[in-house]
C-alpha cells in the first residue's frame, strides 16, 4: 500500500511539473484568428476664451495725464478655426464700445473715460465683427491677446472707486 501511495505521489508531482507555468491561464494551440477595430473621435471647431483683469492703480489722483496700462486674453481655438474677438462697451453708465465709461462704486455719479486699444496707441477694439474686432485663426494652443487700456487725461472726477466690467466674446 505505501508503494501505491509512492507511486501516485510521483505521478501527481511528476504531471504537475509537466504543467505549463500560465499563471492559470490556459494555453491553447489549435491556432488563432484576428480582427481590427477603429478607434475614432470627432473635433468641432471650438473656442474657449479667458481674461485678466486691467487695473489703472489706485493711487491716481488728479488725471493730467493718460495712464496706459496693459492686460491679456487668452483664446484656444481648434486648430485652422478662424475666429474674432470682440470687447463690450462695459457696464459702465453711458458705456458705448467707442466711448467707455467707469462708474463710481459709492454713491455718487461720475464716470472715468477709458479707451480698449487693439495695439498701443493704436484703434479701438469693439465688438462689431468685421469693423473693430480682432481676428486670427486657431493653432489649437492657447494664444495670447493684449488688451491696452488708457485713461486719457481728463477733468477728475470726486474720489471713489471707479469700475465697469467687460465681456470678452470669441466668435467663430
Amino acid at each position: 500500500m505505501l508503494h501505491r501511495l509512492l507511486n501516485r505521489t510521483t505521478a501527481i508531482a511528476t504531471m504537475i511539473a509537466l504543467l505549463p507555468l500560465t499563471g492559470g491561464a490556459a494555453v491553447y494551440s489549435n491556432g488563432s484568428k484576428t480582427t481590427t477595430f477603429d478607434v475614432t473621435v470627432t473635433i468641432i471647431a471650438d473656442c474657449t476664451i479667458s481674461a485678466n483683469p486691467l487695473d489703472f492703480g489706485s493711487s491716481q489722483g488728479v488725471l493730467s495725464s493718460a495712464l496706459n496700462v496693459n492686460s491679456s486674453l487668452l483664446v484656444t481655438c481648434t486648430n485652422t478655426t478662424p475666429y474674432n474677438v470682440g470687447l463690450s462697451a462695459g457696464t459702465g453708465t453711458g458705456s458705448t464700445a467707442s466711448a467707455r465709461l467707469m462708474s463710481g462704486t459709492g454713491a455718487n455719479t461720475s464716470t472715468v473715460a477709458f479707451n480698449l486699444n487693439q495695439t498701443a496707441g493704436g484703434g479701438n477694439w469693439g465688438n462689431t465683427q468685421g469693423t473693430d474686432t480682432r481676428s486670427s485663426t486657431g493653432t489649437g494652443s492657447a494664444q495670447t491677446l493684449t488688451v491696452y487700456g488708457v485713461v486719457p487725461a481728463q477733468a477728475t472726477p470726486q474720489p471713489d472707486a471707479y469700475k465697469s466690467t467687460i465681456t470678452a466674446t470669441v466668435y467663430f
